[in-house]
């Protein structure tokens, strides 16, 4: 709210905020000599909001940290005004720099541009179950903390995740076109709670390894190559494997294109599994990814209990890779994984046929997601993560 001196019908400023009497006092002692705890004592406030007063609200046009009462009170004033100007609005660089991050192209690894499809903006929050706008995509918080690593020596290329979400959801700030909201993850224009359904995978039981048993480096992340697996699961049968390294969070795609016969006729009681997530296709699939990675990034795979890998022991022969499983209903035991899925339904989303995308746009969706910065990283992308265990 703004103060009082700037709107006659607007009430006074809370007991929150030093009034201007506190302030002369922080000026006769600080002119005393007394320091910020025996000032925060003499007035009741904590050393905390004295010292950033002194800090905020000093006069340094002499040169110095002199603290005046009235220049305080001056400077106070002037930063309770409203409205302020976005900062996005006010630094053009700034600005281009947060759009490209939340709008730029997805790109293949050979710099060819994927475009995805075609996704008309209605000026509404996205429904769930149709296809999305594919785009670089990184979220606000990875943007704000990816700015010091790009532009360290140059201050004014800083904001926070929260100033981008307020000039996407507030129309007011005027500073990002507002039909890049479709570009955020969640794809919705507003803060908008979402319940998530929790369903129960199909119950396989084999001679199997359980997580308990995975050795100690897989657990602490110290040491890579150790993977969490999973499907994400789409119309008519389609599914996408994805393959998370534990420590580097880099990821790997799975093409499980539909077998032939899939989809011709009735679907015969245990029968073949023909739509191409069966137990043989997931097994030949993680073999072929496998093979293609340094045998010291091979160590251990970990998967639910689904009926897709009732062919464990054959992948261990045909890889020499460990597999183990988690326990019933803990999806929690492949975190990484599982947040990952949650990146991947920018691009493949629910209730989406997924078979129609090859596996030269898997490899492309792969390679953006791999590029983008994740905070359990230090804001390091997985591929630079990647690059420095292979160096």
């Amino acid at each position: 709210m703004p103060p009082s001196k700037f709107a006659h019908s607007s009430q006074w400023l809370s007991g929150r905020y030093l009034c201007f009497a506190e302030r002369e006092d922080i000026a006769l002692y600080k002119a005393q000599g007394l320091g910020v705890c025996a000032i925060a004592r003499k007035i009741g406030r904590s050393a905390s909001t004295i010292s950033r007063e002194l800090r905020r609200n000093a006069a340094t046009r002499s040169g110095g940290f002199e603290y005046r009462a009235t220049t305080a009170q001056w400077h106070a004033d002037r930063a309770a005004r409203r409205p302020k100007a976005a900062k996005l609005a006010q630094n053009d660089a700034l600005r281009q720099y947060v759009e490209d991050r939340l709008s730029g192209q997805v790109s293949a690894p050979n710099g060819n541009i994927i475009a995805g499809p075609d996704v008309p903006w209605t000026k509404r929050r996205s429904v769930r179950r149709q296809h999305r706008r594919w785009a670089t995509a990184w979220s606000p918080e990875q943007i704000a903390h990816r700015l010091p690593l790009d532009f360290p020596d140059d201050p004014m290329m800083r904001i926070s995740h929260e100033a981008i979400y307020q000039s996407l959801f507030i129309q007011g700030r005027g500073a990002l076109r507002r039909e890049l909201v479709a570009c955020l993850r969640s794809g919705r224009a507003l803060r908008v709670p979402r319940a998530r359904r929790k369903g129960k995978g199909k119950p396989f039981v084999s001679d199997q390894i359980m997580i308990s048993e995975r050795p100690a480096e897989a657990d602490d992340r110290a040491v890579p190559g150790h993977w969490e697996d999973d499907l994400i699961l789409g119309l008519k049968s389609s599914a996408i494997g994805t393959l998370v390294e534990r420590s580097t969070r880099f990821t790997l795609l799975l093409h499980l294109p539909p077998m032939p016969g899939h989809g011709t006729g009735p679907r015969k009681k245990n029968g073949p599994a023909l739509a191409g997530h069966g137990a043989e296709a997931v097994r030949d699939a993680i073999t072929k990814s496998i093979q293609s990675l340094p045998k010291h990034l091979c160590k251990s795979l970990t998967w639910d209990q689904g009926a897709e890998m009732a062919r464990h022991e054959q992948l261990k022969e045909h890889t020499g890779i460990q597999v183990f499983f988690c326990d019933p209903q803990s999806p929690w035991q492949r975190g990484s994984n599982e947040n990952t899925n949650g990146l991947l339904r920018q691009y493949f989303p629910k209730g989406t046929d997924l078979s129609a995308h090859d596996e030269s746009t898997l490899d492309a969706v792969a390679y953006t997601l791999n590029n983008r910065p994740r905070k359990t990283l230090g804001w390091k992308t997985p591929a630079e993560a990647l690059e420095e265990v292979l160096t």
